[in-house]
Parts: structure tokens; sequence; C-alpha cells
């Protein structure tokens, strides 16, 4: 059932070909997210905003170090993937442009979005945290 081949059983038996080159196609990575950068900065602004509002309300010698921490959480979460997007610049996917954006929108895996809806998409969560540190400000406020 089992038969032992040596090489010399296998040239005879085989037909041998020369190896083709391979001609290896450059792998292009796709790093810009397919978003303009100002919708990274207006998302920033927004988690920054939240921090500064709930800070400067709540403001107590205790609150200096946890605020410090997320501030420096959210510009390095924003920021390691600008830097990341910027690693080949020869590559020839860029950022869109803010006109480039609102002509053509951007196409997610549940279809096309408008620059419209891919704006609402993009900020509202933020939008409601800003929304929401106002209401609790607010709120604490009132009880006071």
């Amino acid at each position: 059932m089992v038969e032992k081949l040596n090489r010399e059983t296998i040239a005879a038996q085989a037909t041998l070909h020369a190896e083709a080159p391979v001609a290896r196609k450059p792998h292009i990575v796709e790093r810009t997210f397919e978003l303009p950068p100002a919708l990274y900065g207006a998302t920033v602004a927004c988690y920054l905003g939240f921090l500064a509002i709930t800070g400067l309300a709540f403001a107590t010698p205790g609150l200096i170090l946890p605020m410090a921490l997320f501030a420096f959480i959210i510009v390095a979460g924003f920021a390691l993937p600008t830097i990341w997007t910027r690693m080949a610049p020869d590559a020839p996917m860029k950022a869109k442009s803010w006109a480039k954006f609102q002509r053509d929108g951007i196409t997610t895996l549940t279809g096309h979005n408008s620059a419209g809806g891919a704006t609402v998409q993009v900020l509202i969560l933020p939008v409601l945290i800003v929304v929401w540190g106002l209401a609790v400000v607010t709120i604490a406020a009132v009880v006071r």
C-alpha cells in the first residue's frame, strides 16, 4: 500500500519545468478611511469639548490627573491613525478632500452614503456626548 520512493525514482517519472519568475505586485493598503480630516478634527473637538465642559464644571484637584489622562488618550487615539495613514507617502491613496467628499460621498458595506449622511453618522455620537455633558452640568448646577 505504501511504497518508499527515492529521488531517482521520482525524477525518472516526473516532468520537470524551470521555475517561472514570479512578478510580485506591490501590496497597496488603503489607510485613509475615505473621510476628510475635518471630520476627525470635529470628532476630537467634541470629545475634548466634553472633557472641558465636565472638567470645568466639576473642577477639583482630584480630577486633574484623570482629565489629563483622558485628553491624552483621546488625542493619541486620533493622532496614531493619522500618523499611520502617512507611513507610506508614495501610496496612491490619499485622504479625501472636503470637496471630493461632498461630491462623491462614501461607500460603506451597507451601500452608498452622501456626504451629509456620512457626516451625521460620524458626528452623531460625539455631539450627543457633548449634549449629555451639558445636560449633566446643567442638572448639577440646578441641584446645588
